[in-house]
């Protein structure tokens, strides 16, 4: 079974989010939107759910008038396949091709892949100057701009914020944070700010190492889960810090696959 994370950049419209899910259907595991970032990320299982949300998105949307404080590329903008329990990374690139092919052909839409070649903000950095799509036209859509699609293990993503922290200064916490375990990006977000961070290798530093990484540089107003995380990144965390961390049982993949298999049966 193959998890798919896909970032659409919208985050405030809740018709366009309702009908987003409807697309999705029951493969839809978790919705996690933020209207500052102007991002939802729908977390799913399966191949063909990932194409009816990208169809439906398309239908929808435009990059044209997009505003939010997270960078993107497109609306569509990051199609990460996740090998989960009995599938393998071959699988997910797999996956990952055949969505990039399928983008280009039938939506005509531009796709960078990422995973074995390159990283996503390799991505971010490089689109459109130095590196141009893998796939399908050389330059963006009109409507939608470009996809980066990727093959990946399981990752976090997770926002720490800070209260009356300018964002010069979270911006150097998560410069100090940053490692080869966790990526980072400092913003503004309303009157808050917020270090963002993708935890790549969870199992080395997940939430709770994060958190006491931003720790060692200043105070806390809150945490949030972007998202599931794995069952076994929370069963290595202490239950007793998991509300303060924003974690669950009920916010596992494991625990939410579980779940849509009894509604379904």
């Amino acid at each position: 079974m193959l998890e798919c994370v896909v970032n659409i950049s919208e985050g405030r419209d809740a018709l366009v989010l309702r009908e987003l899910a409807m697309a999705a259907g029951q493969d839809l595991l978790d919705i996690h939107s933020d209207p500052d970032h102007n991002r939802s990320v729908f977390t799913m299982v399966g191949e063909d759910a990932p194409r009816k949300l990208a169809e439906a998105a398309l239908s929808m949307m435009t990059i044209a008038n997009h505003e939010g404080v997270h960078p993107r590329i497109g609306m569509i903008d990051v199609v990460p396949f996740v090998p989960l329990k009995n599938s393998t990374m071959h699988d997910a690139l797999r996956a990952r091709n055949e969505f990039a092919q399928w983008a280009s052909h039938e939506l005509d839409i531009p796709c960078f892949l990422y995973g074995p070649e390159r990283t996503l903000p390799s991505i971010r950095k490089h689109a459109w100057l130095t590196l141009m799509p893998d796939t399908g036209p050389t330059s963006p859509h009109d409507t939608a701009g470009a996809m980066c699609v990727g093959a990946r293990p399981p990752l976090i993503a997770y926002n720490v914020w800070l209260r009356d922290v300018d964002l010069a200064e979270t911006k150097r916490i998560a410069s100090l944070v940053r490692s080869a375990e966790i990526r980072t990006l400092g913003l503004q977000v309303g009157k808050y700010t917020q270090v963002s961070m993708n935890l790549i290798s969870p199992e080395i530093a997940g939430p709770l190492e994060a958190v006491r990484a931003v720790k060692q540089h200043t105070n806390i107003d809150r945490t949030e889960l972007v998202g599931l995380v794995p069952n076994d990144v929370l069963e290595k965390i202490p239950n007793d810090q998991w509300e303060a961390l924003d974690l669950s049982e009920d916010r596992t993949i494991e625990w939410r696959l579980e779940h849509r298999r009894s509604a379904t049966n």
